[in-house]
């Protein structure tokens, strides 16, 4: 086996399907017998959609997701973003996690993914299944383990940063928003003991939630549990229908010291938590893009084993940047009293600057700073196409816009060659990663043969 990849949950769904069409045989390992029905994400947005897009998966999504489009705004923690007007509006998708898995389990297993539930990791040599232990036979290893990551412990990769003090209880109940009264306006509700959430993404569910500093106690969250907490926030009952689930989270802001020790590499939550702002998913779904396609082509011979130190090199800051963004949401949701009241009304009104909301709309969209290929629409043997339709094999490709056979001689045989028209090109030929990154513009084959040799290329 090429790739072993740990647990089963979106990104390492994705991942099997990045190494899949990289050429990689790959197997996901799952210590969950069954997949996890827990409504954990409610969406995705920002470049994510785009990559759907790239890889031909947008229309499913799109197909069972209650908003699919421009995000008209954005909450920054507590602070709304009015996108209106922005030049590049930050593109989202409303679809709860369980449907996300069962989307990306398909495409999985459609691509060739072979997908084994009930199976622990006991080292990183040896896994745990139903019928007893086997020998894990794999040239890599990826943890996409989540949080508590065993892949990380076992690899001995450090995984610093701090805990909340907060706990959140959250819970989806069968109800109509209308029964809650005036009392509470939908989202949060500050209050001196914390915050309460009313919400719903779907009609006939609501989402109730209520932060409180206090200790998780030990056991599954009860309704009794969540009763008690909304009533020492509040001061009074929060009529609720009938529980669909229930959860508690303690909020950490985490990064790994490294994204890869030898043969083993982590990914999504076992990579980075966030404290706040659904950043997770999506750039834990990036992370596999970026991995995908490198692994693959150092598996087939593609590419030299040293292309697989760029995952570190180029995932890692865009991580640290999103901490630092997420951190901030915290602090402004966290604050409290006059002090946080006088801080969240300044923020706001600097944050609805036109170069400010654009600038924080670029950091919700990816905190990558990789050049990306835009979707330029193109003519490609006299047939309109654009360049997302192109990307879907996951391999790279130059994009030819002078016919210069020149350039095409010097692309070499794992290229994919696009000879096309576009009036908005940006340079002769782009030579573009499987990932949409842009490696290389211009028109200089010599320059094309040097872009395509450099680490991360």
């Amino acid at each position: 086996m090429d790739v072993a990849v740990i647990g089963a949950g979106p990104v390492g769904l994705m991942l099997a399907a990045e190494l899949r069409l990289g050429g990689a045989e790959v197997v996901v390992l799952d210590r969950r017998a069954a997949p996890d029905e827990r409504p954990r994400a409610n969406g995705l947005g920002g470049r994510i959609v785009e990559q759907l897009d790239h890889r031909g998966l947008l229309d499913r999504f799109r197909a069972e997701a209650g908003f699919a489009g421009p995000f008209p705004g954005f909450p920054f923690g507590p602070v709304p973003l009015n996108f209106a007007g922005l030049d590049s509006p930050m593109r989202g998708l409303m679809l709860q996690q369980p449907r996300m898995e069962a989307l990306l389990t398909e495409r999985a297993l459609e691509l060739g993914a072979e997908i084994r539930r009930g199976h622990e990791l006991a080292d990183l040599g040896t896994v745990r299944g139903a019928d007893g232990s086997y020998r894990l036979e794999a040239r890599y290893v990826v943890g996409c383990d989540g949080a508590h990551s065993r892949v990380r412990e076992l690899a001995g990769i450090g995984f610093p940063g701090t805990t909340d003090d907060e706990l959140m209880r959250l819970g989806h109940f069968r109800a109509d928003l209308p029964m809650f009264g005036s009392e509470l306006q939908r989202g949060w509700n500050r209050r001196p003991g914390g915050r309460v959430l009313v919400t719903s993404l779907t009609p006939g569910v609501v989402i109730a939630g209520v932060r409180e500093v206090a200790p998780e106690p030990p056991g599954e969250p009860t309704l009794e549990e969540f009763h008690d907490a909304v009533r020492r926030v509040l001061g009074t009952d929060l009529r609720l229908g009938e529980p669909l689930w229930l959860s508690r989270t303690v909020s950490s802001a985490r990064l790994a010291e490294r994204y890869r020790a030898g043969n083993v590499f982590l990914a999504g939550d076992a990579a980075h938590v966030f404290p706040a702002g659904g950043s997770s998913l999506n750039v834990g779904l990036l992370d596999a893009v970026n991995l995908g396609w490198k692994l693959g082509a150092v598996v087939r011979g593609a590419a030299p084993e040293s292309l697989l130190d760029s995952y570190h090199a180029e995932r890692h800051p865009v991580a640290a940047r999103t901490l630092t963004q997420t951190r901030v949401q915290a602090l402004l949701d966290r604050a409290t009293g006059e002090d946080g009241d006088a801080l969240r009304t300044l923020f706001g009104e600097l944050a609805a600057l036109p170069q400010a909301t654009r600038h924080l709309a670029g950091l919700l969209r990816d905190a990558d700073e990789l050049p990306y290929v835009p979707d330029l629409p193109l003519t490609v043997g006299g047939r309109a196409t654009r360049v997302a339709e192109v990307m879907r094999a996951a391999r790279p490709v130059l994009f030819d816009f002078a016919g210069r056979a020149d350039l095409r001689e010097a692309a070499g045989p794992d290229v994919k060659i696009v000879t096309a028209e576009c009036p908005d090109a940006p340079a002769e030929a782009l030579f573009v990663r499987p990932d949409g990154v842009v490696a290389w513009k211009g028109g200089d084959p010599a320059a094309l043969r040097e872009a395509m040799t450099a680490p991360g290329r």
